[in-house]
């Protein structure tokens, strides 16, 4: 049966799923953005990479049926559904401390940098991607205009949007619930929430 657990406001986790596995980010509040990562389990050097993804896609976001491949091209997630209006953001860096110091935060600030590494240490994985990888983030709203102008922008997803990822080899998901409260990316209200985790594995799958 699948496994749910909450990824609570402003941490990270990592969640390791077998070659056909899935894991489910559920949007509880709606307006929550999910820095999202993928590291292979057998050779963490090498893990989900933006830059390439858009490459093979031939454009800036990701849909339903894309395959999200590594930085040697190959595939290593599929986006296998999704319920949301679909807008993600494949541009953005993970939020860290510098960020928030030019954003006028003084002092420490959760981020999602901090929580990637945190969230490999723990799972016993080596930390070999460095710097951090360009996470894909789930939910983000950052509009290109036609000047080429990025916004950040709230979420346009709704409570309980959703978005599967299936496994395609036996990877590492390093997830971080953005905490962000300076800038609008987790809403209006610049609140950081929690959020629902679901884990299936192949074995867990109706036969």
């Amino acid at each position: 049966m699948a496994v749910t657990t909450t990824l609570v406001a402003r941490t990270g986790a990592a969640f390791q799923v077998p070659q056909g596995g899935t894991l489910r980010v559920i949007n509880t509040y709606g307006s929550q953005v999910v820095d999202t990562w993928a590291v292979a389990r057998q050779e963490p050097q090498h893990g989900l990479s933006m830059a390439h993804t858009r490459a093979v896609l031939g454009r800036l976001m990701v849909k339903a049926g894309d395959e999200l491949v590594d930085d040697r091209r190959r595939p290593v997630l599929q986006i296998a559904e999704d319920t949301s209006p679909g807008v993600h953001d494949t541009l953005i860096p993970a939020c860290d401390p510098v960020r928030y110091q030019q954003l006028g935060h003084k002092g420490h600030h959760d981020n999602c940098s901090d929580n990637y590494h945190r969230a490999l240490a723990e799972s016993g994985l080596p930390d070999l991607m460095t710097p951090v990888p360009a996470p894909l983030n789930l939910f983000m709203n950052v509009p290109v205009n036609s000047d080429g102008d990025i916004v950040f922008s709230a979420p346009v997803s709704r409570p309980g949007d959703s978005v599967l990822l299936r496994a395609l080899t036996d990877v590492v998901i390093v997830l971080s619930a953005c905490p962000q409260d300076l800038v609008p990316v987790n809403g209006d209200l610049q609140q950081p929430r929690d959020l629902e985790i679901r884990i299936t594995t192949e074995s867990d799958r109706p036969r």
